[in-house]
């Protein structure tokens, strides 16, 4: 076993593997950036060598600092994690001739899987079956948009060279192709180098299964069950479960030898996944392969009880296979949600700030964080905007849901906005919690799972008023004052010879609505969207205990830097009080500008300086944290100028051109 590893990644996965090396004896190096010098990876390692500054690819990406890092600290070898250089075979290849070994397979492994469309190839002669489509080399656009022509729409753009859902486009119609192949290529060159694509019929509802390989170099191969990733925004896995449900045992052998089979087809070494999308027919189709650990490992772990990446340090080291195929045993239910710091009601923009306030759930038996980062750390602009893996486990998949739902609930982030309240929505959504899964979920579920529906509105606008003013008493009540009988002191409204009413506004479901709540003792009379509502409650730290005209409930409430969520078994639901206008905002700056959503930089200018457009008509594309996001005309108008060109890095909330929209 190795005395000494580097590991060439930062955030959650750099500590997910210190922490396993840590307990089998092995050494840890950890690199870091300008960004990271004082991240959590740093501190946990026990050695740590600066790589560059903020940008990955000054830092996380330069092959030569890192392989000068493992050899400057004597690092026999280097855990690449997922991103930056883990599937990158040149990176894999000069590990080697340096001496030191990479820990994930052969370099002509990654070779083969890092182009969807060889990789495809490659298993159409290994009998593994695929999605029809088109693989070639001919990048001729109109090439592209005849094979999409002749299969159909709606169809799926794919970078060859791609992962974590970057340069890839659903098409739906002949219209929309060209500006999509477009995007799909801007954003595949910038994120891996190469816009070369593929084009394959997209199925309306299958789901993503994928199975977890390892292989030694002893010819060993075994799968470790399956990963159910289904639900997904933007191609990306929002949360994952293991193992599938309603997958049979005989369904599980048959995808799971063909896993194997994938893999040893190239003479795998090490951790992988094999990636299907299993139609409603039990039919499946390869879609791709992942050369390394992937971020939902932690589920399958949780259900085999084995450490995957102990796995791969043993694997790596010439060491034979753990367990062989007729040993692994899996156990109970696993669920991962992914804690982002992004804004679901905004497209699920990224979003940066300071993790003000950080408190996960209480870690045990059945619940697990993995993460990277504190409480008063950054989230950078320069990385993807990942707070935390929160992984639960319990003997069934009812069970295990409900203590997703109680763990999500319990965790607490201030200082930037989250997909908390979203991951909540979802796992508590009725169609979740019985398992009608397919890539389409979200979207199919909207309504639901943002609770943009007026009887939502109507059932939590009362719950929302009674819980700010039981906050509102009870943060009164902890306030010290000189004079404890000072009418100020007094939260409850009181008026001589009037009704004890308070006559707020709350801002819930995207929308202000005033709201008159009148006490009466113990009771509270909400009037609110028309209705009059009757309640009790009593606020004890942070458990709201309910009584809704004789409906009993309980739930938590948590405070954040832009409001409260309440969280209760229909669902959670976001809210902050609107305080009055005292005449200071100044509204002068609200012109025909468009801003910056957030820092990042310039990738294309879309139309010509001068032009009118008409309403929606593209304008720019920025990047920030890893993603694309477009700038559209919000009405028909003229784009007078631009004020940044490709290139320029840009503030959040700057404004980037000057827009006259069309008079009247």
């Amino acid at each position: 076993m190795f005395k000494k590893i580097l590991i060439a990644n930062r955030g959650e996965i750099a500590c997910r593997v210190i922490k396993t090396a840590r307990r089998m004896g092995v050494a840890t190096v950890a690199v870091y950036s300008d960004a990271d010098a004082d991240a959590l990876h740093v501190r946990m390692a026990d050695e740590a060598i600066h790589i560059g500054a903020a940008p990955a690819r000054e830092s996380y990406l330069l092959a030569d600092r890192i392989l000068e890092a493992a050899k400057t600290t004597g690092a026999r070898a280097i855990h690449p994690g997922y991103g930056f250089l883990s599937e990158n075979a040149a990176f894999a290849r000069a590990c080697a001739e340096h001496g030191i070994v990479f820990i994930g397979p052969p370099a002509p492994a990654i070779e083969a899987m890092g182009s969807k469309s060889a990789a495809k190839r490659i298993m159409e002669k290994a009998g593994v079956p695929l999605v029809p489509g088109y693989h070639g080399d001919d990048q001729d656009p109109a090439l592209l948009r005849g094979a999409a022509d002749a299969m159909g729409y709606p169809v799926l753009l794919k970078a060859t060279a791609g992962g974590g859902g970057k340069g890839m486009r659903q098409v739906w119609s002949e219209a929309e192709f060209e500006e999509a192949l477009a995007a799909a290529k801007r954003e595949s060159l910038s994120s891996f180098g190469d816009d070369t694509m593929l084009v394959e019929r997209y199925l309306t509802r299958p789901r993503h299964v994928e199975v977890q390989v390892f292989c030694d170099t002893h010819g060993n191969g075994v799968f470790l069950a399956e990963r159910d990733c289904s639900v997904q925004r933007r191609h990306q896995k929002v949360i994952e479960e293991a193992p599938a449900p309603g997958m049979t045992e005989a369904l599980r052998r048959e995808m799971g030898d063909t896993a194997v089979r994938a893999a040893q087809a190239i003479d795998y070494v090490g951790a992988g996944t094999v990636e299907f999308l299993l139609d409603e027919d039990g039919s499946f189709y390869f879609m791709e392969m992942n050369t390394r650990l992937q971020v939902e490992h932690p589920v399958t772990e949780m259900i085999t009880g084995q450490d995957l990446v102990q796995w791969q340090l043993q694997v790596a080291a010439g060491g034979q296979l753990p367990l062989a195929q007729e040993e692994i045993r899996i156990h109970g239910h696993a669920f991962e949600a992914r804690v982002y710091a992004e804004d679901p009601d905004n497209d699920f923009l990224p979003v940066t700030g300071t993790l003000g306030f950080l408190q996960p759930p209480e870690e045990s038996p059945h619940v697990r964080v993995d993460t990277g980062v504190r409480q008063g750390d950054e989230i950078s602009v320069y990385y993807d905007p990942m707070i935390a893996k929160l992984i639960v486990w319990d003997e069934s998949r009812e069970r295990a849901l409900q203590r997703l739902a109680s763990a999500l609930a319990e965790y607490r982030i201030g200082g930037t906005v989250t997909n908390l309240d979203f991951l909540y929505n979802l796992a508590t959504s009725r169609p979740f919690m019985e398992a009608e899964l397919d890539t389409g979920f979200i979207d199919k579920h909207s309504e639901l799972i943002f609770h943009d529906q007026q009887q939502d509105l109507e059932r939590e606008l009362p719950l929302a008023a009674l819980a700010l003013l039981l906050y509102r008493q009870q943060h009164q009540a902890t306030r010290s004052c000189l004079d404890p009988w000072s009418p100020w002191q007094d939260a409850s409204a009181w008026r001589l010879n009037e009704p004890h009413a308070h006559r707020l506004t709350i801002h819930c479901h995207q929308e202000d609505h005033p709201v008159e709540v009148e006490q009466r003792g113990q009771r509270y009379i909400v009037r609110a969207t028309g209705r009059e509502t009757e309640l009790q409650g009593e606020l004890l730290d942070a458990t709201l205990h309910l009584d809704v005209e004789g409906h009993r409930q309980r739930g938590t409430l948590a405070r954040t830097e832009d409001g409260f969520t309440l969280y209760l078994p229909e669902g959670a639901c976001h809210f902050r009080e609107v305080l009055p206008d005292t005449g200071e905002t100044d509204a002068a700056g609200a012109g025909a500008g468009l801003m910056a959503p957030m820092n990042g930089t310039i990738v294309t200018l879309l139309v010509q300086a001068g032009a009118r457009v008409e309403a929606d008509t593209p304008l720019l594309v920025m990047e920030a944290m890893k993603m694309e996001h477009t700038i559209r005309a919000p009405s028909p108008g003229t784009l007078e100028s631009f004020y940044y060109q490709p290139g320029d890095l840009v503030d959040g909330g700057a404004e980037l051109v000057n827009f006259v929209p069309d008079e009247e």
